[in-house]
């Protein structure tokens, strides 16, 4: 059977020029970067090399970069790192509802800790109103944290007008880019952010890499103590080849960015037009202005998620699903839910989000592939 992949939201390929650029480092290259003698200084070479490259692409300066070990290490590290060293001025965090689990799981830990977290809700297509920010906003608010794009439903927040009006109130601005990263052009700067968290499996990178952005002068406490590494910031001998792996894939992404992006629309617009071609019953979740191209989240009404997912996977498709199956209990998804409420359209959702490795005509027979199933189910 000819298995074809349209689940890139959730992990992403290693690019094979990714693959050729670690290798070596994997074995001939395999010195402490901390470490005085040739073998240190080899390796330490490249990963001065990486935070460069890393900083460029979002208009940062080396000196800013923290490597991760990807998304979860990133958001974590800058909540408790902002937290924890800012608390005896405040210890109010804004966040929203819709945030990755790596943000809202943190949020809920500090609240153990003493922390008042407030979650901003979103309207019927994902998106904040800045009118709530704004009235969210207190003089003892130390971290605001908004996601760039949805892994979920793709849609995009106004982060630029978060950034501006964040820029007269002494609260830090983080966002998790792990899905806009690649597709959407940010300049740390020009946006205003303070902290900023990527992952490198999502951009064709490796497992196990990522970073954090720290504007110099944010009060930040490690969340990690051992050695010096990481400007004493995140402790732990690096990992070498997965950083210079990232800076690869980081490299080719940036180069192909517009190129990306094209593809990704013509793919979005070709199930889209399908589908209505086809009449059959579908809604949309997500913004049709702000969003990720890479990411359709479409709802079949009638037809559970679990249901649709073992069908295309049967078909050869790997897709996921707006819902969490976990121990043979379906989660319903906490995005949808805050968009829609608890409705049928929440257990229907499916979420095709597209890659490396993805060409029109793939996509194509997976529109036609779905169509089928879907005419069938909701019979």
């Amino acid at each position: 059977m000819n298995h074809i992949y349209v689940d890139h939201a959730a992990t992403s390929p290693v690019h094979p020029e990714v693959v050729e650029e670690m290798l070596p480092y994997l074995t001939e290259h395999f010195g402490n970067p901390s470490s005085i003698h040739f073998f240190g200084r080899k390796t330490r070479q490249v990963l001065d090399e990486a935070r460069m490259i890393c900083a460029r692409s979002i208009g940062a300066t080396a000196n800013d970069i923290i490597f991760t070990s990807g998304g979860t290490e990133a958001d974590n590290a800058a909540l408790f790192g902002v937290a924890n060293e800012n608390k005896a001025r405040g210890k109010h965090i804004i966040t929203t509802q819709i945030e990755h689990h790596a943000v809202l799981h943190t949020c809920h830990e500090l609240e153990k800790r003493g922390f008042e977290v407030t979650y901003l809700p979103v309207d019927q297509f994902g998106r904040i109103a800045l009118s709530d920010l704004q009235a969210a906003l207190r003089d003892d608010t130390i971290l605001v944290s908004i996601m760039y794009g949805n892994n979920e439903v793709g849609t995009l927040q106004d982060i630029p007008a978060i950034g501006k009006m964040l820029e007269e109130h002494p609260a830090y601005f983080h966002t998790d880019a792990v899905q806009a990263y690649g597709l959407v052009d940010i300049d740390v700067n020009e946006l205003h952010i303070d902290l900023l968290s990527i992952s490198g499996h999502k951009i064709n990178g490796p497992k196990g890499t990522g970073f954090l952005y720290v504007r110099e002068g944010i009060a930040f406490r490690p969340h990690l103590f051992g050695g010096e590494q990481e400007r004493k910031k995140r402790a732990g001998t690096e990992n070498v080849a997965g950083i210079h792996g990232l800076a690869k894939a980081v490299s080719i992404m940036s180069q192909q960015r517009h190129e990306r992006l094209k593809t990704y629309e013509s793919f979005r617009d070709k199930m889209l037009s399908i589908f209505n071609e086809e009449g059959i019953q579908f809604e949309l979740n997500g913004d049709k202005e702000h969003y990720l191209p890479h990411i359709l989240n479409v709802s079949f009404p009638g037809i559970k998620a679990e249901v649709m997912l073992v069908n295309l996977d049967l078909a050869g498709i790997a897709a996921s699903s707006g819902s969490a199956c976990t121990a043979g209990s379906v989660l319903p998804s906490h995005v949808l839910v805050a968009m829609f409420g608890e409705t049928d359209r929440v257990k229907t959702a499916i979420r095709y989000s597209f890659g490396l490795g993805n060409t029109l005509e793939k996509i194509e027979q997976v529109s036609r592939e779905t169509v089928k199933i879907v005419k069938r189910l909701q019979k």
